[in-house]
């Protein structure tokens, strides 16, 4: 049965005005060897080169190339050698006609020489070294500001500061960073039957998946979470958002958000002045999502079906959340893949399909799931298709963007 469209918002348009109403949180400075995981408020350059200098790339000795042209394992070169430098060490040598100097991995490089022999191609004595392959100029030398150069921008505004970038900024001696500070993200379950895992479970209780769901994702973007379960009662729904809105940046509430009796979500956040961007978009699963203001923090209401719960979070509340966080980048990364069969969507909705991605193609193959269990589908996922508004259907073998959820 076609559903009527007339009071719901467009996705694109609702994630539209999500991103419009959110502005970062306020900046902090952090040591940079605490602050991975966070985003960057500045562009931050190297103060350095590095290496500073040129350095050797192996365990091997510093030659002219010159004198090793012709050198073959029935002809080696034979070299005098003049001592051993190692990485950090202030000896300084020179590398003249003849000579050598045994180098570490690491050590900086001999004036007069161009090259480093790979100790595999040498045989030595305490004095020489026999040289069995020739070697052109730069072999194995790493040469000053190869990895990093003095005033190259690292990261800019906006970037999420993972591992490879905190090595990074070590490399070009940044020692501090601000940062925007994480969101603390309330999160609320409404219902009579919800309980926490762990508690007894009553005939028709539920525990509550949904909320330990949305915890997951939001502690793995580093977010700081509070999790509340509210029973189906208005005043106590008025006390808790209120005060949660104190405590933290952003509140998120599981169930309660469509038309029943027992919906009571928007009709309290009405009556505590709540400013509505929107309630009730084009998306399926997830259309009952809503998202507003209470005292200056961002709200979004989510439905409780499973399905619907995890795209209206995944679609609208994250990209809010990361935008909170100061992230400028997408919200979930996307590959292109090879549809495995027909999927049917909806011309004037934006359709969510759970799916698995296989590589077993130059693409990844897309398969959707087809449990007959919500949550074992939203488990064994590791992709999200989204079918746009404006087409029906996507053909099998088709190559379209997938999200990826893991």
């Amino acid at each position: 049965m076609k559903r009527s469209v007339s009071k719901y918002i467009g996705f694109q348009t609702a994630l539209e005005s999500t991103l419009r109403n959110i502005k970062p949180l306020d900046i902090v400075e952090m040591n940079l060897a605490e602050s991975v995981g966070f985003v960057s408020s500045e562009k931050l350059q190297a103060c350095v080169d590095s290496p500073s200098v040129d350095v050797s790339m192996k365990d091997g000795y510093a030659i002219n190339s010159i004198e090793v042209s012709g050198a073959t394992p029935e002809n080696p070169i034979c070299l005098k050698l003049i001592g051993v430098s190692g990485a950090g060490q202030k000896d300084r040598f020179i590398v003249d006609p003849g000579t050598a100097v045994r180098i570490l991995t690491g050590a900086m490089i001999p004036e007069g020489s161009d090259a480093i022999v790979a100790e595999e191609f040498t045989t030595n004595s305490s004095k020489t070294v026999n040289i069995y392959k020739h070697t052109e100029p730069g072999r194995n030398i790493l040469v000053k500001g190869n990895d990093i150069s003095r005033g190259e921008i690292i990261v800019q505004d906006g970037c999420f500061l993972s591992p490879g970038k905190i090595g990074l900024l070590a490399a070009g001696g940044i020692e501090k960073v601000h940062v925007y500070r994480r969101p603390r993200v309330a999160l609320i379950a409404t219902g009579d039957e919800i309980v926490f895992p762990g508690q007894p479970l009553s005939e028709g209780n539920i525990y509550a998946s949904n909320l330990l769901t949305l915890h997951a994702w939001c502690r793995r973007f580093g977010m700081i979470t509070g999790l509340e379960i509210v029973p189906d009662s208005e005043d106590i729904l008025k006390e808790k958002l209120l005060q949660m809105a104190l405590s933290h940046d952003a509140l998120i509430t599981s169930g309660g958000a469509w038309t029943g009796d027992r919906d009571l979500m928007e009709k309290v956040l009405i009556a505590l002045g709540w400013e509505k961007a929107y309630h009730h978009v084009r998306l399926g699963p997830g259309k009952a999502v809503g998202f507003g203001m209470l005292n200056g923090k961002p709200v979004f209401i989510l439905p409780g079906g499973p399905p619907s719960n995890l795209v209206a979070f995944l679609q609208l509340a994250l990209p809010g959340l990361l935008k909170l966080s100061g992230y400028l980048g997408s919200s979930l990364p996307k590959v292109t893949a090879i549809l495995d069969e027909t999927l049917e969507g909806q011309h004037d909705w934006t359709q969510a399909i759970f799916g698995y991605l296989q590589n077993k193609r130059k693409k990844p193959i897309f398969r959707p799931t087809n449990s007959f269990s919500r949550l074992k589908n939203m488990a064994n996922t590791n992709a999200l298709l989204l079918i746009p508004e404006g087409v029906s259907r996507y053909g099998k073998g088709e190559v379209v963007d997938v999200q990826m959820l893991s």
